[in-house]
């Protein structure tokens, strides 16, 4: 009897180390194959933009040196992953209108509500991605294009005594504009499916404002992008 005992739980531990060999094989195979070339990602997160710098002034009538300064904002964003080899991927990110507060800079410099506006920066990305597909850590770089589509553009009485005292109420719009935008990243992988990133980068991109008095000013945002996301690879 003692010899059967003896006999099974021998059997038993056999069992229990090859499922437990067949689980790691299995689970090695999901993390290889997740970020391996014909491979599909999606990730929710969150994005800043920090426009930097400030506009040119505006053309006469005006102030001297009237520019402005842009704020930031952060905003939920999707996306999408396409891994055309184990190091080559496609990925086109979209979030929520972000909106922006215009503030005055230079001789406006205190005038802190002179408008508003919302923009829609779609960025499809090229990447390449370093180290085994298998790896947790994976290292990247990257660059995209940039499409700025502005909207809800909205003047306040500030801008309106600046610009056309005693007249009627200043608007304006913000032309749309193509960017660049070269990145650096890195992804975890929790396991085969489930990963995080992080990025960063910088969009070089430059628009115009046109107000309803005539006047127009160049402005150059190029703001400074970061953004932290959850995704999961099919």
């Amino acid at each position: 009897m003692r010899n059967n005992m003896k006999y099974t739980n021998t059997r038993s531990m056999a069992a229990l180390k090859t499922l437990a060999i067949a689980v790691a094989l299995l689970s090695a195979s999901a993390s290889a194959l997740a970020q391996t070339a014909g491979s599909w990602a999606v990730a929710l997160g969150y994005n800043n933009i920090a426009p930097q710098g400030t506009s040119d002034p505006l053309i006469a009538p005006s102030i001297v040196n009237s520019t402005t300064k842009v704020s930031s904002d952060a905003q939920p964003i999707v996306n999408f992953t396409y891994m055309f080899t184990d190091h080559i991927a496609a990925e086109f990110g979209l979030g929520t209108p972000y909106t922006h507060k215009l503030s005055g800079a230079g001789s406006l410099q205190g005038a802190d509500n002179l408008g508003s506006l919302k923009q829609l920066p779609p960025t499809l990305f090229g990447q390449y991605r370093f180290l085994e597909a298998s790896s947790a850590f994976r290292p990247f770089v990257g660059v995209g294009v940039t499409y700025a589509i502005f909207r809800d553009e909205k003047g306040s009485g500030t801008l309106t005594a600046i610009s056309n005292p005693g007249g009627p109420p200043t608007t304006f719009t913000v032309d749309n504009a193509w960017g660049v935008t070269p990145e650096i990243g890195l992804t975890y992988a929790f396991n085969g499916k489930w990963f995080a990133e992080v990025m960063a980068g910088k969009t070089y991109i430059s628009t115009t404002v046109h107000l309803s008095t005539g006047q127009t000013s160049k402005a150059p945002l190029n703001p400074i992008v970061s953004a932290v996301s959850i995704g999961y690879r099919f």
